[in-house]
């Protein structure tokens, strides 16, 4: 990845923690000039001084990627500052957890607007600025977005939706400079099993994900940048998301049955238990 994102100016939604975080020391290891934006300044402001701490050039802007007002003063306040843009991560998400028929449809239209409408406006703003740089669209995708996991209808759902946007818009994007690469991860360390179905954090859950296949953020990150470097078209990050995702292709009807008798065990959220 030698100097392909030396001062590039690469903008990347829910940085505050996580993965984003993680994205953001990454690309300011590489010499980008980074933006982290979410909801929560305090987060966000201490990955900026992290950064400008190794040497980065970095700022925090808030904006909730449900408000589109937020995303296009966002998008023109980077073009202030820096004069364009480069890379455009959409990883601002989070998940509804609980059963289908627990669900109602004020969760399903929350899950909807951040993980699928937020991300699709990000870009749809942010590409007039891609064009011009022949820069890089990046979407989060997940592993949940190739399995059905139980539990976890609402979600599951949002990702296999990024998954279909992200192959239209790189469909849509062939000839003009842009790429778009969906990263589809599986179990990374991150917050987003602290957030409830409001999408509020509580810091003091638990994460129930399993301890023994999770990813350290920054190793996942390192993975991620490589595949946005290359402008592949979609990338699996981590070794079990691999597997997962090669079964649930290959072999739709045995993954089915696995996860159909895993049931309720592969649920990780708090919600509707508290």
């Amino acid at each position: 990845m030698a100097d392909v994102f030396k001062d590039k100016v690469v903008w990347i939604t829910g940085g505050g923690s996580g993965i984003g975080a993680a994205l953001a020391r990454e690309f300011g290891v590489q010499g980008a000039r980074v933006v982290v934006s979410g909801r929560r300044m305090e987060p966000l402001e201490e990955v900026v001084a992290a950064l400008e701490s190794d040497g980065a050039e970095a700022i925090a802007l808030g904006c909730d990627v449900t408000r589109v007002g937020d995303i296009e003063s966002t998008v023109t306040a980077i073009a202030e500052r820096f004069g364009g843009l480069d890379v455009a991560v959409a990883n601002a998400g989070f998940s509804v957890g609980g059963r289908l028929e627990a669900l109602n449809a004020s969760e399903w239209r929350r899950q909807f607007d951040t993980n699928v409408t937020g991300a699709a406006m990000t870009l749809r703003y942010a590409l007039p600025h891609l064009y011009a740089s022949k820069g890089r669209a990046v979407v989060m995708g997940s592993v949940a977005g190739t399995l059905g996991i139980p539990g976890n209808a609402a979600y599951c759902a949002s990702k296999f939706a990024v998954r279909g946007m992200a192959q239209a818009l790189s469909a849509e994007l062939a000839g003009s400079g842009v790429s778009c690469t969906l990263l589809q991860p599986g179990f990374v360390h991150s917050d987003i099993n602290r957030v409830d179905n409001q999408n509020q954090v509580h810091e003091e859950w638990e994460d129930r994900r399993p301890a023994q296949l999770m990813w350290p953020a920054d190793k996942a990150a390192r993975e991620m940048l490589k595949a946005i470097a290359s402008r592949k078209r979609e990338a699996v990050i981590t070794g079990h998301g691999k597997v997962a995702t090669f079964l649930a292709y290959h072999t739709p009807g045995l993954t089915q049955t696995v996860l159909a008798k895993a049931g309720e065990r592969l649920r990780p959220k708090h919600h509707h238990e508290e």
